[in-house]
């Protein structure tokens, strides 16, 4: 069912000295900053040859990672995304098999297109993301 891994994304306290690490340090590609305010993130994209890093940065007080950050105060690894031929086969199917889906289960529009969040305590305790491909 799944595919390829599209991203790793980072929760970071500081998106932009994260950004000149992978740029500066390691020399990746690195987009600009892009506010999701939808989702009280704000997201910089590294492009690898085979997946991509994406980090994560608050966006207000009520930012769904602000917890992550109290937690891991220098950052962390907060989720993988698998790519999937269609996001609602794959959601149903893993709803019929005992996954739970965070939210109200519809895919939303994301940083990358609109992917569905699958709960840590259902994936060994890592948040999962799925985007149609």
């Amino acid at each position: 069912m799944i595919g390829r891994l599209n991203h790793v994304a980072i929760a970071v306290p500081d998106i932009e000295a994260a950004a000149a690490v992978y740029r500066d340090t390691l020399g990746a590609e690195v987009s600009a900053k892009e506010e999701q305010p939808d989702h009280g993130v704000s997201t910089v994209f590294i492009t690898l040859p085979n997946t991509k890093i994406e980090l994560l940065e608050p966006l207000g007080d009520n930012s769904p990672i602000v917890k992550f950050l109290e937690k891991n105060p220098s950052g962390g690894i907060h989720h993988v995304c698998y790519e999937v031929d269609d996001i609602i086969a794959a959601r149903d199917r893993l709803v019929a098999s005992g996954a739970r889906v965070l939210g109200d289960g519809e895919p939303k529009i994301g940083a990358h297109g609109k992917p569905v969040l699958l709960h840590p305590k259902d994936f060994l305790g890592t948040l999962t993301e799925l985007e149609e491909a």
